[in-house]
């Protein structure tokens, strides 16, 4: 079995708490929030251990998104945490307008202009050990610049990154510190096992539970999916109890297993595929037998897992543009578009893991 990839459980929204591990989510509405993106980020950077400068890295790659956001865009945020497959930090802007005309010239380190979203764009490209950018004029921009400290341990030449195809963002419901949801992805032997955890209620009360059923998970990873729910659910049974929601993918195909409003979907270039929500119950309470359904992955597909603090009908009849997003920058588009704010909300995206030769 492969060195498995997991997760951190998730972080409060004030990330400068002590409990570093759920979504940061900061509304960029005012030019002081600037500081505040900045600040925020080089905490996070810190509670997940980056090296020397690289805090500080964070800090201005922040920065030079927020200040795009501030000066430019409409209903501005970021969303920051640690990457959700390996080692780093992971810094997501999102808004809905006005859109970067010409991208391209953006990307050009040193390139300004006080009429045109995109300020700072190749600076922040080229401080990042990755960026990802997509833009529509009158839709909207979303970014993801990730930020990951060399590493002994990392694989060696020819083998894929850890996470460039896994994205997913972790809010706790407005008024709370701390989100009742959790998420956790772990590859092993060329397959992916990812669960999606919903605890009933808000705040630590929620998180128990949900934090319980990850480590359930963790114990038994590659194990089929049915086993896996039993596991959770046994280890549950003291608590409140859970939805969730457990997603396993193989190069063409998927495997969803789930109990309680946890739902699936398999999206295409064109199209919704599949919907898929767990059967009726409460993990810890009552789980019937565990249903596997399995979805063909056509080329290009992305899986998603979302709770139902994303509302639903956003798939009903998403954009080109959306459908279309990778799996690093859709989870920051449902969340800032779709969220529903009194609850937690949890989305997870990610395509098949890469095979090696």
């Amino acid at each position: 079995m492969g060195r498995p990839l997991t997760a951190p459980v998730p972080r409060p929204s004030d990330p400068r708490q002590s409990d570093p591990r759920q979504t940061a989510h900061i509304r960029i509405d005012h030019y002081s929030a600037v500081h505040l993106a900045a600040e925020t980020a080089r905490s996070v950077a810190r509670a997940c251990r980056l090296p020397g400068s690289m805090p500080d890295q964070a800090a201005v790659v922040a920065s030079e998104l927020a200040s795009n956001l501030a000066k430019h865009a409409t209903n501005g945020a970021l969303f920051l945490h640690p990457l959700p497959l390996g080692a780093g930090v992971e810094i997501l802007a999102a808004d809905r307008g006005p859109g970067i005309p010409d991208l391209s010239r953006s990307l050009t380190d040193g390139y300004t202009t006080t009429n045109t979203l995109g300020t700072g764009l190749g600076a922040v490209r080229r401080i990042s050990t990755s960026f990802t950018i997509r833009s529509r004029t009158g839709v909207g921009t979303l970014a993801c610049a990730r930020l990951v400290p060399p590493d002994p341990r990392d694989p060696p030449p020819g083998q894929p990154p850890a996470g460039p195809d896994v994205g997913a963002v972790c809010l706790a419901a407005e008024g709370e510190r701390t989100s009742g949801d959790a998420y956790a992805v772990i590859d092993t032997d060329g397959v992916r096992t990812a669960i999606v955890v919903d605890g009933l209620g808000h705040g630590p009360g929620a998180a128990e539970p949900a934090h319980a059923a990850l480590r359930a998970f963790g114990r038994t990873p590659d194990s089929p999916l049915p086993e896996i729910l039993t596991a959770v659910h046994r280890a549950l049974r003291h608590t409140r109890g859970t939805a969730l929601g457990l997603l396993r993918l193989h190069p063409g195909r998927a495997e969803y297993c789930g109990v309680g409003n946890v739902r699936a979907l398999a999206l295409g270039h064109d199209s919704v595929h599949h919907r898929l929500t767990g059967q009726p119950g409460v993990a810890g309470l009552n789980v019937r037998s565990a249903r596997v359904h399995r979805i063909p992955l056509e080329p290009g597909s992305t899986a998603v897992l979302h709770t139902d603090g994303i509302d639903q009908r956003w798939a009903h009849a998403p954009s080109p543009f959306l459908l279309r997003l990778p799996p690093t920058l859709l989870p920051a588009a449902l969340a800032h578009g779709h969220r529903l704010s009194r609850d937690d909300a949890t989305v997870l995206a990610t395509t098949p893991p890469q095979r090696l030769p």
